[in-house]
Parts: C-alpha cells; structure tokens; sequence
C-alpha cells in the first residue's frame, strides 16, 4: 500500500483530505465544547463565537498521512518537532503565551527539526561571498531562518483563507519542484499537506455555521513546514543534487520570492513599530491585509489579491533563479516596495475623497 501511495502522489493528497475532512468536525464540536474559540472583538471582524484551534485537525491529518506514507528509517524528528510547535501554537491560542515563552517554544520544536533531524542550512551560496559554513554558524542561521519564517506565518494569519491559501500556493511550489527533482518523500510531503489544508480553507472560507480559524496551533506549524522545505530546496541546489536543468544558482533568494508576500510583510510592520517606538509584538491593523480591506475589498478578494500577487513573485523567483542571490533580492523587494507605495496611494486617495464627501 505505501509504495502505491508513494509511486502516485496525488492519492497521498486524496488521503490527507479524507483524514482532514473525517476529522473536522470532531475538532469543532471539541472546541466548541471545551470553550476553544475566539468572540468577536475590536481586531476581529466575524460573527458570533468561532473555534480558533483548526491548527490541531492540520496537525494530526498531516501527521497520519506522513506515518502512513512516508518510510520511517530513523526516530521521527521532524514529525517531533511538528507536534511541538502545534502543542505552542495551541496553548498559546488558549492561554495567550507571553512573547519569550512563545520564542522558548518555537526554540524547542527547532531543536527537534535542526539538532536532531538535522534538517537545516549548512551553505550560503555566496552570499557575503560565503560558500560552505561550519556546525556552529549553520545552528545559528538556520534557527534564525526557521524563527523569521514561523513568525512571518503567524503574523500574515490575519483574513480568511489567506495563511492557508498562501500555504497551498507554497506548497504546490515544493511540491513540484521536488517531484520533478526526484526528491519523491519531500514532494509528498507537501502534497499531503496541501489535502488537509484544502479541508481547513473549505470550513475558514465558506464555513457558517461549522466556521474556524487557524489559530496559532496552526499558523506556527504551517511556517515550521516550509522552513523544512526551504532548508532542503537550498541544501540540494546548493550541492548539485538536481539535475542541470532544475539547478538554481540564487535557490535562497527564490525562496525569498516564494514567501515574498508574508517575509516583506512582517519586514515593513517591524520597521513601523521601530519607527513609532512600539512594542515590536503588540497587535495592529498594519499588516499588508488591512491596508486592503481598508480599499473595500472584502476578506476573498483580498485573499485572491494577495493570492495573486504571490503567484507574480513566484514568477519572478523562477525567472531569476540563476542570477545572484542579491539582485534577485532587489528586484524582489523592489517590486514589492512599488505595489505597497501604490496600495498606499490609493488608500490616500480614497481618505481624500470621503473627506470631501463629508
């Protein structure tokens, strides 16, 4: 059963769905039961109470596909730390962690995913004119990565059907890349993460009565995930593991392009925060997906502009793939510093006008 699973990919997301979709409803009735969900408020725009722990169903689907798919030759690490994170996540949507305690966490479910399954960064493709790196600075940037990427995740978590879409786009991206690589256990791997979200986007987007969110439970785990994937996407460019063909020079700087849209997000709300000397963690309604509700559109249309926007910088990735690492950098963060200083001006304007109205 598993080397069918393996030799046709698609039944491995066929698979998690099934999980997903068989056991959602238990985690709402359980959530809603034990008083685990989120009632409107001042930063929250919906309706009536919503369990806010949809991170648990993607959790235990993703890890059942993966045990059930996946030949286990060693002790599970990765999966070790995917619980972790899912356990912080969790006890962080029920009781609210203070920031280092949060931190703490995520260190810990690091510790599984870089220490012990020693999935992590160990080349800098150039970059500083740095090419191989020793034990010590690898620990050092591969928790830094894995940090940045988890807290981008969770921060970008703001609308429905925007963590979880961003997270299917990406993972489709890995998804293929690894396939067409050989890399067939990593490329199934983000298949079946991509079934179980589908089943989370379903309920978050056009969930009414059966409604949830994400919650931290899940947000943390989703950018635990794709750190993975970009540690191995840049570990087997780094070393030619890929065919000439599939090689990427600039394999950090395209996965920058991949994550464009969270990782430039939480980079210019941090700026903001340092400017106005405000708590680098204290909640606003700064972040990239406010500024486009506040034109008008409603939660989908911002979900499929950002959507959108993310499928653009993908595109470029893929196009300077064999550039240098820092001229893709900027063309990136280019693009994505004129598309935010237009937001901006259209959002301008409009204040001008209804000021003019008034």
């Amino acid at each position: 059963m598993q080397n069918a699973l393996i030799a046709h990919s698609y039944l491995i997301g066929l698979l998690s769905f099934i999980f997903g979709a068989l056991f959602m409803p238990v985690v709402i009735r359980v959530a809603k039961t034990k008083g685990f969900v989120v009632r409107p408020n001042k930063r929250m725009s919906h309706d009536g109470e919503v369990p806010n722990i949809g991170g648990l169903n993607i959790c235990f689907s993703f890890m059942l596909t993966y045990l059930l798919c996946t030949p286990i030759e060693q002790p599970p690490f990765f999966l070790i730390g995917l619980f972790v994170i899912m356990v912080v996540g969790f006890t962080d949507d029920v009781l609210v962690l203070r920031p280092t305690a949060k931190l703490l966490g995520e260190t810990l479910a690091g510790i599984a995913l870089i220490g012990f399954a020693d999935i992590r960064l160990t080349h800098l493709h150039g970059l500083f004119g740095i090419e191989e790196i020793g034990i010590i600075p690898s620990y050092l940037v591969s928790f830094a990565v894995l940090l940045t990427v988890i807290n981008a995740i969770n921060l970008i978590d703001g609308i429905d059907g925007l963590a979880s879409g961003l997270g299917i786009l990406y993972c489709l991206f890995f998804a293929i890349y690894f396939g067409l690589a050989g890399e067939t256990v990593w490329s199934n791997m983000a298949i079946g993460m991509i079934g179980v979200l589908a089943v989370f986007f379903i309920y978050n987007v056009f969930g009414k009565r059966d409604k949830i969110f994400m919650g931290d439970s899940g947000s943390l785990l989703l950018g635990y995930l794709l750190t993975a994937f970009i540690f191995h996407f840049c570990e087997i460019n780094a070393y030619h593991i890929v065919s000439e063909t599939l090689h990427m020079n600039a394999a950090p700087a395209v996965a920058v392009c991949v994550l464009t849209v969270p990782l430039f997000d939480a980079v210019r709300v941090s700026l903001t925060r340092l400017k106005q000397r405000r708590p680098l963690f204290e909640p606003d309604k700064n972040h990239i997906h406010h500024l486009l509700l506040r034109t008008g559109l409603n939660h989908i249309q911002t979900t499929c502009v950002l959507l959108s926007a993310s499928v653009l910088f993908i595109g470029i990735g893929i196009i300077g793939r064999n550039w240098s690492n820092w001229l893709l950098l900027l063309t990136d963060f280019g693009f994505a510093t004129i598309l935010t200083l237009l937001l901006w001006r259209v959002i301008n304007h409009q204040i001008v006008l209804t000021h003019a109205d008034h």
